[in-house]
């Protein structure tokens, strides 16, 4: 469907896998589109009862490609598009996790159901370290998982959150060696899939509660998050990150 996403399907499981490793799986505004379109497909076919992400090499998603992302508008659109789409999601939504999880490589998980984390991976929220604030609802979700105190060390000072911290928080479902982790994340998948569907969406919608608490506050992120891409901070933190220098913010 696009270059850097490759789309699978096995008995009634839909596969996103973010394949471009060589950037460590960072998105760009097209492969945002193309998982937006997976998802939607998903959801309008009965035939597909789950969806798998996963990520190829020793990432699994280093968030936003930023030349890519900074280019123009299209790029900040398509990713919002994404996030409302994997938040809105009907069907159960499992995850693959290895390596690295920046950014929305992390927010994407607060909507799936089972995550499945090797021993190496690390989830990183580096929103307010480029000026911006977090999305995909992770400043509602991410104090309701950790704590606020444990949310504030990964929102406030973007510190990693490795799998044991996320397995005892109960962030992810079960740490499992990296060797086996597709194949585990695929026979949960294929478990999902025997379950009375009726039943199982239901279940999900009691779990997931009142969707629009959620969808208010992912709308007041992408509202603040588009002002402060444009603010000061943002274009200091930016040019740092390009220009490989520690950022210098005026108080």
């Amino acid at each position: 469907m696009s270059e850097g996403i490759a789309i699978v399907e096995n008995q009634g499981v839909i596969e996103i896998h973010i394949d471009r490793p060589d950037k460590k799986n960072a998105l760009t505004s097209d492969m945002y589109r193309a998982m937006t379109a997976a998802l939607a497909d998903a959801s309008a076919r009965d035939e597909i009862g789950v969806v798998l992400f996963a990520g190829t090499g020793d990432a699994f998603c280093a968030g936003n490609d930023l030349k890519d992302f900074m280019s123009g508008p299209q790029g900040g659109e398509a990713a919002f598009d994404f996030i409302r789409a994997i938040a809105a999601f009907d069907k159960p939504a499992v995850a693959a996790v290895q390596g690295l999880a920046v950014g929305v490589g992390t927010t994407l998980l607060f909507h799936c159901d089972l995550v499945y984390a090797a021993p190496d991976a690390r989830f990183i929220a580096p929103f307010v370290n480029l000026g911006i604030v977090p999305e995909a609802g992770s400043s509602l979700l991410a104090p309701a998982i950790f704590g606020y105190a444990k949310a504030a060390s990964m929102l406030l000072l973007g510190e990693p959150v490795d799998a044991q911290t996320a397995d005892h928080a109960g962030f992810v479902t079960a740490i499992v060696p990296a060797e086996g982790l597709l194949d585990h994340a695929r026979k949960k998948a294929a478990a999902l899939m025997t379950k009375p569907p009726q039943a199982l969406a239901a279940t999900r919608r009691l779990m997931k509660g009142d969707p629009a608490v959620l969808t208010a506050r992912i709308e007041e992120e992408a509202r603040l998050f588009k002002e402060t891409l444009r603010s000061a901070e943002a274009q200091e933190a930016f040019a740092a990150f390009f220009e490989k220098r520690q950022p210098v913010f005026r108080r």
